[in-house]
């Protein structure tokens, strides 16, 4: 069996509950035809873009069912008859494929060992212990500010040689 989506407007000089009436009839007929139905909305007034048999607003509905393929052309014949029903729409659902999950590279041990590492030293020193890592950047931090004249000298020293 296939899966189906019919949506299908209802005319507008119906009252709701006799749109919702319509709309469980269509159902009713799909299940009488050894249909299944998956989903089905309720009817909702919407106003047209543009008038379709004189008609400038609809209640919409969308039924979502399992049929026969035989079966199909029985409902079409009995939505062209229903003067309550404005337009209709049957679409065939595609198949929706299984994918499987995709797989994801693993990290190498000595990765993990050196994100292991990392958080401790993290751990470490935020539990106001120094390491060694930031006692070594903390050396190599100049102790004084270094003015731009001195570098200067410095470079013309260099460049001198």
């Amino acid at each position: 069996m296939k899966t189906y989506e019919l949506t299908y407007i209802v005319t507008s000089e119906i009252t709701s509950e006799e749109a919702e009436a319509v709309s469980k009839e269509v159902a009713e007929f799909v299940q009488s035809k050894e249909g299944t139905v998956l989903r089905s909305d309720k009817p909702i007034a919407k106003t047209l873009s543009y008038p379709i048999k004189k008609q400038g607003s609809g209640f919409f509905t969308v039924l979502e069912f399992q049929i026969e393929e035989d079966k199909i052309a029985e409902l079409k014949e009995k939505l062209a008859k229903d003067s309550k029903i404005l337009r209709n729409f049957l679409l065939i659902k595609p198949v929706e494929k299984v994918h499987k999950e995709r797989r994801t590279r693993k990290k190498p041990a000595i990765l993990e060992e050196i994100g292991k590492a990392k958080t401790e030293t993290i751990k470490e020193s935020s539990t106001s212990e120094k390491s060694e890592e930031t006692q070594k950047i903390e050396e190599v931090k100049p102790s004084k500010k270094v003015e731009l004249n001195d570098i200067e000298k410095k470079l013309d020293e260099i460049l001198g040689e």
